[in-house]
């Protein structure tokens, strides 16, 4: 599942760090200790690779102002002593010079899962909610769900409009769904489904209107990897699209949460 893809490249090595960060070591998410998140995460190749950390900051954040933010946050003392990653199968610190970043803005407004209703009108799902088989030249057992998230040249790719996919809620199924290296895929939808409800409700914060009832989203969602002198030290050396780093921005409370998964094989047992 290696990418070539490679987001614009932001270089601010010399700005001084406008933003200061704390651990919240007492911030427990959810979908971290349900164990039924976490059967299916081991079933999914993701456990013990696929890590929620969260952190205060002290500065007013905009999102137009996402790249300084990003870039403070990996050169902040208290995110280096306890920022970890993957490197050869182990949790290791992050002890990398950042010389400065890649940062990309992931829309974020949906508070429902009803962009997944194509799936089921298109026949991708059938009405009982199993996943459609079909025949596949590399893969012996492959479905019209990983069709429609893989094959760009597939009818079933554009069942889900480009600006649907864009959004963070699409990413966290995709991620879900494609799973770590030895990842046993589902048969029905609704374990991916339920497991991507469950963790976007755990990492995106939303507000109610008073005058007009309506929830919205306030999260800000940022896709981030960071630089140091050789190249890409964060969230991994190798370029993979199920390895990533969300940084998740509450601006109300002044939280961030780092949102990491590192692609390869997974814990066995819980």
């Amino acid at each position: 599942m290696v990418t070539n893809k490679h987001k614009p490249l932001h270089v601010m090595a010399t700005v001084k760090s406008a933003f200061s960060f704390n651990l919240l070591p007492r911030k427990n998410f959810y979908f971290l200790q349900d164990k039924c998140t976490l059967q299916l995460l081991m079933k999914w190749s993701m456990l013990g690779r696929l890590s929620a950390q969260a952190y205060s900051f002290d500065q007013t954040f905009f999102p137009y102002n996402c790249h300084d933010f990003t870039l403070s946050f990996f050169r902040d003392p208290c995110v280096l002593a306890n920022l970890r990653k993957i490197e050869a199968g182990a949790w290791v610190q992050m002890n990398s010079e950042v010389v400065c970043v890649e940062s990309e803005v992931v829309p974020c407004t949906k508070v429902s899962m009803e962009m997944f209703d194509p799936l089921f009108s298109s026949g991708i799902i059938r009405p009982s909610g199993h996943i459609v088989k079909c025949l596949h030249n590399t893969h012996s057992d492959y479905d019209l769900l990983r069709q429609m998230l893989q094959e760009e040249d597939s009818e079933e790719y554009r069942v889900i409009e480009l600006g649907e996919r864009r959004e963070f809620l699409f990413c966290l199924f995709k991620h879900l769904t494609l799973g770590g290296e030895l990842c046993q895929y589902e048969d029905t939808i609704s374990p991916y489904l339920e497991t991507t409800r469950t963790i976007y409700r755990d990492l995106v914060s939303v507000q109610k209107d008073p005058e007009t009832k309506q929830i919205s989203v306030v999260s800000t969602v940022i896709n981030v990897s960071a630089l140091d002198a050789s190249g890409v030290c964060y969230p991994s050396r190798d370029r993979e699209d199920q390895t990533f780093c969300y940084l998740i921005v509450d601006p109300f409370r002044r939280h961030v949460c780092v949102f990491y998964h590192c692609y390869g094989v997974g814990s066995f047992t819980l």
